[in-house]
This record gives C-alpha cells, structure tokens and sequence, in this order.
C-alpha cells in the first residue's frame, strides 16, 4: 500500500472513530442551516464543517503530499498544526473547516521561484548570491479555519497558515542527473520564514473578508529525506493587522525508540521512555514471535511526552493471527505504554497495512480496526 492509500485509511479510521464518538449533526446546527457538524468536540478534538452533506474539503489538497519525501515530515506537519492552532483557537469554541482561501494554484505559485513568470513565488529566483545557490527554502504552506456559530450559519474567527521550511534543500542539475543536497542552516532558514511569513499575512490581508481576522503563522523545520522522524513546529506569531508581531518559542523535539544500546541518553533525553517501549517491544515479540520490527516515533514538548506513533512490523499471513494480534495489541499497550497521551499503533506486512489501534488524549482504553485482506 502507498502512502497515499494508507494515509487515507488511517484519515477514514480517525474521522469515523471522531463521528462514532460525537454523533453526526449536532444539536448546535439548524436544521434549516446548509452546515452541519460532526459533533460536538471530543478529547481536545475540534468539530469540523459539513456542508450540503459533505465535509468541506481543502481548497488546496494534495499539493502538501506530493512534495513531501519524507512521509514522516507529513504527519508531524500536519498534526503540529493542529496543536499551534490549540494554543490560539479553543477546541470548546472554535469549529475546524479546511483552508477554504488558498487554492491548489495559489499554493503551487507561492512555493515555486519568484520569477518574470510567477511573480508571487516565494523562494529566490533562480541562479546564485554572493556566489552560492539560492536554494528552495519554503516546501510547503498549509491553511486552516476556524469558525463559530453565527445564527444558522457559522462565521470565519481565525486562520492559521503553517510554512514548511527545507533545512535541507534536494536538487538536480540536469532532468535524470545525481541529486545534490544543500543544507540550510537554522538562522537562514527561520530568517527566511519570517520574511515570507510577513508577504503571506499581506496578501492574506488583501482577500475579501480577511482584513480584520485573526490569522496565525506558524515555521516548521522540516527534517531531512533520511530521518527517522518528521519535523518540528519551532514558532509561531498571531496577528490581528498587516505586520508581523513578535514571535513565541516553541519547545517540540522527535525522537526514535528503542534507541541503539549503546546511546548515552539521561532521563531528561527520553531514557524512561525508551526504557518503557522498550518493555512493551519484549511483550510483544515475546507472545507473538513473528514480527520483523517494532518502532516509535515519541514527540516532546517542553520536555514532556506529548505522543507517540508506533510502527508494528508483522509477517503475518493469516486473518485469524492479525485480529489476535490486534487484539493483544490493544491489551499490551494499555498496559505498558505511557497513559494519558494520544497513541497510534499501526500494524503492517511489508507489502500492505493489515490493521491500526489508536487512543485520543486522556483516554484509557484503545481502539481498533483490522482491515479485510480482499
């Protein structure tokens, strides 16, 4: 299965694990209203926008994905996101809607060189300064809305763009040519950011309806094709007017478990954690021997587990060994897995993903989903 494919299983697992939980059509939509929700919010979750019976789809979709080479760089973005926008916008109060201002060619444009052809490009023209390659700093920009209950209808409140940044830079000399990497340096690259933070806030400025909302800007450093984790959020800015105002730290690190047993690691560097997956690994091979890998990626903030995604590795042929696995699984992590923050467990073959567990912030128990093999 592609990444595509799988992303899209695991989207559909969450988003009827989030309508099963809150009920389609709250009670807080009119019936004479064409918007709906899905519910109310649920464990920190936001209720997203439906539409004439259809959830509102990004404006822009499938632009982020296909310039990602890094998966991993994907998910951290887009559920970093989410988590900067908790910090402004209330999942109590604020409704979640897909960027609905920023179409897919308005985002292709941003993210390519500015030039006599595309004068709204965002990256540096073509060619060298000072004598060095101006590389592609801005990889991908994300829109997100948020809105509130306005009579029947709900109402723009807030925005917040996320903009990936390379921190290192991939390119060809020629069509079929060896690749060649350029490493960005962090001061360049959140130099960079904010400068092209500041363009987008003016030009979001200039679209009917957004003179006055709050919009929030968010850099993410993206983390190289060859890491084991995708990248972080390292600072964001709310605005109310056409200037950027300063800009708030953020503290979010990735990590890979279990850690080489040689890593000289204190608890301070996740030591307790890797020590702790490591415990639920040794179950889980123990009970079920044919497995050809388990691993974690483990996200921090301020020094505080926040979450973790888990692969499971399985060589597993038969349906009835992956629903008993599934259900060990399940067990096993509400055992031995860290409580209280959000986990995803998903269980694969080399060639397909067979099923997913998943638990939300503050819940105990886990929940499934094994998928047919037909």
């Amino acid at each position: 299965m592609n990444w595509k494919k799988l992303r899209t299983a695991v989207l559909l697992i969450v988003s009827t694990m989030v309508l099963a939980s809150c009920g389609f059509g709250s009670s807080s939509s009119s019936k004479s209203s064409k918007y709906t929700t899905t519910g109310d919010a649920n464990s920190g979750t936001y209720e997203g926008v439906i539409k004439n019976g259809k959830y509102q789809v990004s404006k822009s979709r499938g632009v982020n994905v296909a310039q990602n080479d890094n998966t991993f760089n994907l998910k951290s973005f887009e559920s970093g996101l989410l988590n900067v926008s908790k910090k402004v916008f209330s999942t109590k109060s604020y409704i979640f809607q897909e960027g609905q201002y920023l179409n897919t060619d308005t985002i292709e444009n941003w993210l390519g060189r500015k030039s006599k052809s595309n004068k709204t490009g965002l990256n540096p023209v073509k060619g060298k300064t000072n004598g060095k390659r101006n590389p592609i700093y801005v990889q991908q920009i994300e829109e997100q809305d948020y809105m509130k209950q306005s009579g029947d209808n709900l109402k723009l409140h807030g925005i917040t763009i996320g903009i990936g940044l390379n921190s290192v830079d991939y390119y060809r000399k020629t069509t079929n040519g060896p690749q060649y990497k350029q490493k960005i340096s962090d001061a360049d690259l959140r130099a960079y950011g904010e400068e092209a933070a500041q363009k987008i806030l003016k030009r979001m400025r200039q679209k009917k309806g957004l003179e006055n909302v709050p919009i929030v800007i968010a850099l993410y450093k993206q983390a190289s094709n060859d890491s084991l984790v995708g990248g972080t959020f390292f600072e964001y800015s709310s605005n109310k007017g056409t200037q950027l105002s300063s800009w708030k730290q953020m503290n979010v690190k990735n990590a890979v478990y279990p850690k080489a047993s040689d890593a000289t690691t204190s608890n301070s560097d996740g030591q307790t954690d890797n020590n702790t997956f490591d415990n639920f690994k040794s179950q889980v091979q123990s009970f079920f021997p044919n497995l050809s890998g388990v691993t974690a990626q483990a996200q921090y903030q301020d020094g505080d587990l926040s979450g973790m995604h888990i692969t499971v590795t399985t060589q597993f042929y038969s349906e009835t060994e992956i629903t008993s696995f599934t259900q060990y699984i399940s067990q096993a992590a509400a055992k031995y897995l860290p409580s209280g923050i959000p986990i995803d467990i998903k269980i694969q073959s080399s060639q397909e993903m067979q099923a997913f567990v998943y638990r939300d912030s503050g819940q105990s128990k886990f929940s499934s989903h094994v998928f047919d093999s037909y």
